[in-house]
């Protein structure tokens, strides 16, 4: 990939995002939960249900002394939009380091560690409000981190991520790693940060397509909701979504379920959330994010 872009070019190429009218069937969809111990159940609805992958933190995971062992493939994440929202930095954060040696503890004890996530730097505006650098200084973090990460862990697979606010903010993004030695375009995977709160936009549609312009085409959508996949599946090789806990909170309990007042920590809730959000069906009625028939499924 070039070192230098044409950003102007690219951010018109952007434009021309649409929505997607296919399914999100072919997207491997990692369901987010703060239960680690879900790794290692064979069942999270009942013996009809099987195993699917996981996203969890370090956050989560990093207290543990003895850790679950993995029945199902997962990937880690940093933690970083916690870190940053609450700190500013990641001064309170692991160092590197110590990161590293949490990555690879992780890999050996749970096993079946797909990838992890480095300690990026998020770019909404309330994020660079709270550490009060720019986008420009949150991209240079974020590049140095990974490049810190892999010389410290070359036997690690940890993804590079790129942020921004515009689709110009990621270019940018990427033409840094570009300059850094890293060529996006040879990554098995790129993570897309910071366009969990716009998929009721074209926003994020014209960042991916920006980036797939550059031929960075094999992308992980974070945080990515089931209104934001069905428009933009088609341009994600992978996603997570942790939705399911925010729309468990505004119903009852499931049928079944004891001992809470509603499902926002319920496996068997979050197994038919993510059933629901990859079945193969068109979408010419975009639901929103809470409208779906959990009932029906009960």
């Amino acid at each position: 990939m070039s070192s230098t872009l044409d950003l102007a070019s690219r951010e018109q190429s952007a434009r021309g995002a649409g929505s997607n009218t296919e399914t999100i069937a072919s997207v491997q969809f990692l369901l987010g939960t703060h239960m680690p111990s879900w790794l290692s159940r064979d069942h999270l609805d009942g013996p009809q249900s099987h195993p699917v992958p996981l996203f969890i933190s370090d956050r989560r995971l990093r207290g543990y002394r003895s850790l679950p062992r993995a029945v199902t493939s997962w990937a880690l994440d940093s933690g970083g939009f916690t870190e940053l929202s609450t700190h500013g930095s990641w001064d309170h954060g692991p160092t590197p380091a110590q990161y590293v040696a949490r990555i690879r503890r992780y890999r050996d004890e749970i096993g079946s560690l797909l990838w992890a996530a480095p300690q990026d730097w998020m770019c909404e505006r309330r994020i660079t409000a709270k550490t009060g650098l720019t986008i420009a200084e949150h991209h240079r973090r974020t590049v140095d981190n990974l490049l810190q990460l892999r010389s410290l862990a070359d036997d690690l697979t940890i993804i590079p991520v790129v942020q921004g606010e515009t689709p110009g903010d990621y270019l940018r993004c990427a033409d840094l790693y570009a300059r850094a030695g890293i060529d996006l375009t040879n990554e098995p995977l790129v993570g897309v940060g910071s366009v969990c709160r716009r998929q009721n936009t074209s926003e994020a549609g014209h960042i991916l397509t920006a980036l797939h312009g550059l031929g960075i085409t094999r992308l992980h959508g974070f945080g990515f909701k089931i209104l934001g996949l069905r428009r933009y599946s088609h341009l994600l090789n992978s996603a997570d979504s942790m939705a399911w806990s925010i729309a468990a909170r505004r119903e009852s309990a499931l049928p079944g379920c004891t001992g809470h007042i509603n499902c926002a920590n319920c496996p068997r809730y979050a197994y038919r959330w993510r059933q629901h959000a990859t079945a193969s069906r068109p979408h010419d009625r975009q639901p929103a994010l809470f409208d779906w028939p959990i009932g029906a499924a009960r």
